[in-house]
């Protein structure tokens, strides 16, 4: 069976089981706790939780996972064996509150004995058994199926069922929350097939898990109590790349005679044959995990299989958006990357060759993840412009590295550590130049160093600030400001902040409170006839609104409060607001639907946009976003807003990044070109917003651009500023607004032609008097000596003069001194002659310019100095003598 045709009858095999097969979710999770999607249920995850009801009780997948970063990291064990990965499928089967454990552990075997074939004798099923302090009890329920169906099968099921404590068999998704025992299945490898159990959960590559069947059917609390739940679920995972390679290692179970290998189906085949085209190399799916005994044949295997892992990774990671770059999950996929491209140099690959790879990845696997497809040009152009990038950076670590051997004989920890910081090599390429160079490395102290790193990152950390309560009410504020700008309230209580700081708590506000980069809102609140000053408004963990009262403010819980919101400045906000979601849509119609939002900030003067792109914005592309922008506001779409279910919500919304959304979220329409997830406040129809103007793009960080742009007033204000100084240039050079560039152009052309004639007119000038001060020479022991005191116009020029001097002088020293915009510049100069006879150009300087309460220096040959005391500068420079 090929790969495609394996992935396929699974997915067959469940949808005749009633399971609605589901496409895979994003590599991006939703779970702004992880750095990528890691596991077949993460897209579940609500249902489980019981945030939203899941639309079908049944479903099956195959869902794309990285695991590189973070609490599953197999990025540094990828190469070094035949069965880590840094992305693969898991191949899954769900059950919502449906089926459970019976059906689950019938229908995998099922399955993989009459469907796949497996040899039911070499297939071991673990059950939960808890050990001393291990939550819940022994899984009696799956023992007994798993009983019936291996004695059905005429196996032992003494044998053949293993058991497994909390360690193996019981999972759990956090501390708290839905868990329960889980049911594996691993398959002995050995040649003779007759381990009898003994290699399950061994460590060993002989005897592989292949499924994990969970059975959710506790809620563990706070206190460690595990309550059973009222539906009951199955979230099984299967690794796909481990089935697809034992039926390719095993030419369909005839032959268990090779080193077991998930690296041996054609979902790797493919990219090893356009390596060897490329390197001149074979894979020969030989094994070595110890660098020190690593053959040169061996090593190049790893780097087949690393090539192949990391290709696979950064494509699909790309396809889905996640851009390689300095900061979480970004700065993962450059680790991944530059792993790639220096284990490439291993094999005499240069810079150009891992985009090479990208079609054949796409081929191999668009069909069944289609954006591979539809991004491949993106795809293509991000790692041609990491590769470019990381080849410079790659020659300057190589050559720190052969510099610290040469100094150290080793590589101490902070060495290692600034390898991998400055320079991105990760600490198993480092590893293996320094095996190839007979050197070892602190690892120890690249450890504690890593540590220092991590707890510098944990200090940065800005801390919320700390509101005391006069009272207990916790209840979250209801914001009644999409409709509302006045309303009359009921005053819960009083907060305090740090210092003088108080907070105004009310149980309705049309305050917006500053949220998903929209700033909060001010205005007045009326409270016993004393109108308070609010000058902004926030939201704590509780979902209170906390409105900052400007002054002092007595005890009034309990009284109503008239709450009045800045309407002009609330406008304002929001016509930025809607301007920033009208820009997320050019971007994406121009540079490509791989832009994804990385932060914004919206307030009334102007608007903030991050987001994901890996190179810069071309003037042109520029000028096309704000027409894009410009267009589309003149047609005063209308912007509506509605609330849906998550599950319900149109297939064309965009949800922002990192965010969690409960069942109901609300989608901000515009024109229906643009749809968003977005809880802000918005203008009624695009028209309102007026006039966009981008007012500037930039880099903030490899891998992610900023927009900042206005629109409304500011702009307007803005464009008149610009024709206030049109007219005044007009004016002042005497020509039409229209003549303007024209005129400036000449200018520029006539006054560049005079700097020219200046600059000669200066250095005939300064040959001029280099001959003056050649004439007035000293010599000393052969050598000549000339020290004075001129005028120059600048630095550049006082050492043009004294390099002219010298040259007229031939062997001999020129100390040159100038009063240059009211401080002193020292030049020296000393031919090769004057250094041998000890009188070098730096020292002189230091000596000088110390006489002065200044400073300098420089090399034998040329230095420069200088003081802000003038008053000696005559007196020292003239008094010098060789």
């Amino acid at each position: 069976m090929t790969s495609d045709q394996i992935r396929q009858s699974f997915l067959d095999f469940f949808q005749s089981k009633q399971h609605t097969v589901v496409p895979s979710a994003s590599l991006m999770p939703d779970a702004p706790n992880l750095l990528f999607t890691n596991a077949g249920m993460n897209q579940f995850v609500p249902y489980f939780l019981g945030d939203r009801e899941a639309p079908y009780p049944r479903a099956a997948d195959t869902q794309k996972c990285i695991r590189a970063g973070g609490k599953h990291n197999d990025l540094e064990d990828v190469g070094l064996d035949t069965y880590h990965h840094t992305f693969f499928e898991m191949l899954g089967n769900w059950s919502f509150g449906d089926y459970f454990k019976q059906e689950a552990i019938e229908w995998a075997w099922e399955l993989i004995t009459e469907v796949w074939k497996f040899p039911k004798e070499r297939l071991y099923a673990s059950v939960y058994k808890p050990a001393e302090g291990d939550p819940a009890d022994f899984d009696q329920e799956a023992y007994d199926i798993w009983k019936a169906v291996f004695e059905k099968s005429g196996l032992d099921p003494d044998i053949h069922i293993v058991y497994g404590n909390k360690a193996d068999n019981f999972w759990m998704m956090g501390d708290t929350g839905p868990c329960g025992p889980c049911s594996e299945l691993h398959v002995d490898l050995t040649p003779e097939g007759d381990t009898q159990g003994k290699l399950v959960n061994a460590d060993s590559p002989y005897c592989i898990e292949i499924w994990n069947l969970v059975f959710i059917q506790f809620n563990a609390t706070p206190n460690g109590d595990l309550v059973p739940l009222k539906s009951k679920h199955v979230d099984t995972g299967m690794g796909f790349e481990r089935v697809a390679g034992i039926i390719a290692n095993t030419k369909g179970f005839q032959d268990f005679s090779k080193l077991p290998s998930n690296y041996d189906s054609d979902l790797f085949s493919e990219i090893f044959e356009q390596l060897k085209e490329l390197s001149g190399h074979t894979y020969q799916a030989t094994l070595e995990s110890d660098f020190d005994k690593m053959s040169d044949v061996e090593l190049k295997d790893v780097v087949f299989r690393v090539l192949a892992d990391h290709a696979r990774c950064l494509c699909c990671a790309i396809a889905d958006g996640i851009l390689p770059g300095n900061a979480g999950r970004n700065y993962v996929l450059r680790r991944i990357l530059r792993r790639a491209v220096m284990y490439g140099r291993k094999i005499g690959l240069e810079t150009g060759f891992f985009q090479q790879l990208v079609p054949t990845v796409v081929d191999k696997l668009a069909h069944t993840f289609p954006e591979l497809a539809t991004q491949q040009s993106v795809i293509e152009r991000v790692i041609k412009s990491e590769e470019e990038s990381f080849s410079k950076t790659l020659d300057r670590g190589i050559q720190l590295f052969e510099n610290t051997l040469s100094r150290d004989g080793a590589i101490f920890g902070e060495e290692a550590f600034l390898l991998y910081d400055t320079y991105g090599f990760p600490i198993d390429l480092t590893q293996l130049l320094a095996k190839q160079k007979g050197v070892s490395i602190d690892l120890l102290g690249f450890k504690a160093e890593m540590e220092k790193q991590r707890a510098r990152a944990r200090a940065s950390q800005k801390k919320s600030d700390i509101l005391v309560s006069d009272g207990d009410s916790g209840e979250a504020t209801t914001f009644i400001g999409f409709d509302e700008l006045e309303d009359e309230a009921e005053i819960l209580d009083i907060l305090k902040g740090e210092g003088d700081e108080r907070y105004l708590i009310v149980n309705q506000s049309p305050f917006y409170a500053e949220m998903g980069g929209q700033v909060g809102d001010t205005g007045s609140a009326l409270i016993d006839g004393v109108d308070y000053r609010i000058v902004h408004t926030t939201k704590d963990a509780a979902g209170r609104f906390l409105h900052k009262i400007e002054g002092e403010i007595g005890d009034v819980k309990g009284k109503t409060a008239f709450l009045s919101v800045d309407e002009e400045r609330r406008k304002s906000i929001e016509r930025h607001h809607t301007a920033t979601h009208v820009l997320h849509w050019a971007l994406r119609e121009v540079l490509g639907t791989h832009v994804r939002q990385a932060g914004s900030y919206v307030d009334p003067s102007r608007l903030r946009f991050d987001f994901s792109h890996f190179e810069g914005i071309k003037p042109e592309q520029l000028a096309e976003i704000e027409k894009l922008c410009n267009d589309r506001l003149l047609e005063n779409s209308e912007c509506q807003w509605f609330e849906s279910s998550f599950d319900d919500k149109p297939d064309d919304v965009i949800a922002f990044f990192g965010d969690k959304y409960g069942d109901v979220v609300r989608v901000v329409d515009i024109g229906g070109f643009s749809k968003e997830l977005c809880g802000g406040t918005h203008v009624r129809a695009t028209g309102e917003i007026g006039l966009l103007k981008i007012a500037s793009e930039s880099a903030i960080a490899a891998g992610t651009r900023r927009v900042e742009a206005i629109v409304g007033h500011t702009a307007y204000q803005h464009v008149n500023d610009i024709e206030q100084t049109i007219a005044i240039l007009s004016h002042d050079l005497s020509v039409p607004a229209g003549d303007l560039v024209k005129r400036i152009e000449t200018v520029l052309a006539r006054n560049s032609e005079l700097e020219k004639q200046l600059k000669g007119f200066q250095q005939k000038a300064s040959g001029n008097l280099a001959d003056e001060l050649a004439s007035k020479v000293t010599e000393s022991g052969g050598l000549k000596l000339v020290a004075a005191v001129v005028d120059a116009d600048n630095p550049n020029a006082l050492r043009q003069l004294g390099a002219n001097l010298l040259g007229k002088l031939g062997e001999g020293v020129v100390v040159l001194g100038a009063k240059i915009n009211g401080k002193v510049s020292i030049v020296a100069f000393a031919s090769p002659e004057a250094i041998k006879a000890g009188h070098k150009a730096g020292d002189i300087i230091r000596d000088l310019t110390s006489k002065l309460n200044g400073k300098g220096g420089g090399k034998p040959d040329f230095a420069m100095g200088g003081a802000a005391d003038d008053e000696k500068l005559e007196e020292v420079v003239e008094s010098f003598s060789i």
